[in-house]
């Protein structure tokens, strides 16, 4: 006991230092996984995966933008004349017209009365026989041509490949006295025809249409060509068309061209 009593300091000082190592010791072999540890929690607070984000929903938006892309307009000028005054214009019977259109006079006020078809007709008429051949009397004509000369039946003699200034007779079938048909190439287009005595060939080449303008009293336009010049509003205008559907109008003042429907 007296030795427990002089050394006791000393065995409490050994115990704490034992405690000590011991707790050093644990540290050690402790530390690698406590680090393992730290380590692996941090990378799952780094790498953890993200939710991706929802899709934004727009369709709102989209709808607004819809609305004001598609808005409506006033209109205060053509339709409903709150700012512009509105333009009538009386008629050669006394009826006074509303101007909305712009069109109620003027070349849409045109009106087609009447169309004429204009052919092109070539009859194979007779055959001679001679010395020098045989001939092929045909009857063309032109009912569309630019010039009035040149409309009216006019006879043509022709031999096999011998060219005038409508067709070149190229082939007889049958005899060449009495042939039962025969070919042209016609000048204009190089188009093939066939045709016989008793089978003339015929084809609309134009229109010739009469014309007039209600507006004015004044009488109308008959057999009215291409090229025919009329004057109606204070305006001159010349035809540079027409059409199985419409007539085409030209305004010299400004070259503008008009197309008038022809009532079918």
């Amino acid at each position: 006991m007296d030795l427990l009593k002089k050394h006791y300091e000393k065995i409490i000082l050994g115990a704490v230092l034992l405690v000590l190592a011991v707790i050093a010791v644990m540290m050690l072999v402790m530390a690698p996984s406590e680090r393992a540890a730290l380590e692996q929690q941090a990378s799952e607070i780094i790498n953890r995966p993200t939710k991706p984000i929802d899709e934004l929903n727009i369709s709102t938006q989209q709808l607004r933008f819809s609305r004001l892309s598609t808005a409506g307009i006033v209109d205060l000028s053509t339709t409903n004349k709150v700012l512009n005054p509105v333009l009538w214009q009386k008629a050669a019977d006394g009826r006074a017209i509303k101007i909305q259109t712009g069109e109620e006079t003027g070349p849409m006020a045109l009106i087609v009365t009447k169309q004429t078809p204009l052919h092109l007709t070539i009859t194979l008429d007779s055959v001679t026989t001679s010395e020098s051949g045989t001939r092929y009397v045909f009857y063309v004509e032109r009912e569309a041509a630019a010039k009035a000369t040149l409309r009216g039946r006019k006879p043509f003699v022709a031999k096999k490949d011998e060219k005038n200034e409508v067709f070149v007779l190229r082939e007889v079938k049958g005899p060449p006295e009495a042939p039962t048909e025969v070919v042209l190439e016609l000048v204009e287009g190089g188009e093939s025809v066939s045709l016989a005595k008793d089978k003339p060939f015929k084809r609309v080449e134009g229109y010739m249409v009469d014309l007039k303008y209600p507006l004015e009293n004044r009488p109308p336009w008959l057999n009215q060509r291409v090229g025919g010049a009329l004057k109606f509003g204070g305006e001159d205008y010349n035809i540079v068309a027409i059409t199985k559907t419409e007539v085409v109008v030209l305004a010299k003042s400004n070259l503008k061209k008009t197309p008038v429907p022809i009532p079918q």
